[in-house]
C-alpha cells in the first residue's frame, strides 16, 4: 500500500517527536530503535524508510527538543510583562519541574555529558540547532551589540545547563532546591537587575 506524502511526513515527525523525548529522558544508549518503533506500534524495518541512521534520528530529535524548548519559552515569555522576559527564561529553567522532567527540557541539559563523545557529524547538527536556540534568546540579555548578547547567552546557558545537572545529580531533595534557588538567583541578579 502507497502512502501520500503527508502520511509519510505525518509519521516522520512522530518518531522523531517521540525520540527527542525519549533520548533526553533515556539517553542516546537508553534508546533502542526497535523498541521505539514498537512503542509507536511500527515497525523496526519502517525505521529505515525515515531515516538512514540512529545518529540522523538522534541529531533531528534534539533539534525538535530545541523547537519544543523554544515554543515553551515563548508562551512562558507571552504570558509575562514585558521587560521580564529573561527573569521568567531563568525562572523556568531553573524551576524544580525541569529539573524533574529533562525529556520535556532542554535537550543540552538532558544530554550534557554524552554530546561530547556523539559523532562529528552530529555535533555540527546540534551545534546548527543550538546557534538558532540561542539566537532567539540572545535579544533578551543585556549587551551593547548583537555579539555581546551572544556572548551573555553563552554564559548563561552554560551555567544554567551545570546547575540543572548539578541538581539532577544529587539525591539529596533539600539540596537540589538549594543548587536551583542559588543559579537562579545568581543569574537573575547578573542579567537582569
Amino acid at each position: 500500500m502507497r502512502y501520500t506524502r503527508e502520511h509519510k511526513q505525518e509519521t516522520r515527525e512522530r518518531i522523531v517527536r517521540a525520540a527527542s523525548r525519549q533520548f533526553r529522558g533515556k539517553g542516546r544508549k537508553g534508546v533502542a530503535i526497535a523498541d521505539l518503533m514498537s512503542n509507536l506500534q511500527m515497525t523496526h524495518g519502517g525505521f529505515y524508510r525515515h531515516f538512514g541512521s540512529k545518529e540522523q534520528l538522534l541529531a533531528e530529535a534534539i533539534n525538535k527538543g530545541f523547537e519544543e524548548a523554544a515554543e515553551n519559552l515563548a508562551a512562558a515569555v507571552e504570558k509575562g510583562p514585558p521587560g521580564s522576559e529573561l527573569k521568567i527564561i531563568i525562572e523556568r529553567y531553573l524551576s524544580p519541574e525541569h529539573c524533574a522532567n529533562p525529556d520535556r527540557g532542554c535537550p543540552i541539559a538532558a544530554l550534557f555529558t554524552e554530546i561530547g563523545r556523539y559523532p562529528r557529524s552530529v555535533r555540527v547538527k546540534i551545534d546548527r540547532a543550538l546557534r538558532e536556540h540561542f539566537k532567539r534568546i540572545a535579544k533578551f540579555l543585556p549587551g551593547v551589540d548583537d555579539e555581546e548578547r551572544r556572548r551573555n547567552c553563552l554564559i548563561l546557558f552554560s551555567g544554567m545547563a551545570g546547575a540543572l545537572n548539578l541538581a539532577r545529580a544529587t539525591a539529596d531533595p533539600e539540596q537540589r532546591k538549594t543548587i536551583l534557588q542559588s543559579a537562579k538567583d545568581f543569574y537573575i541578579k547578573a542579567f537582569c537587575e
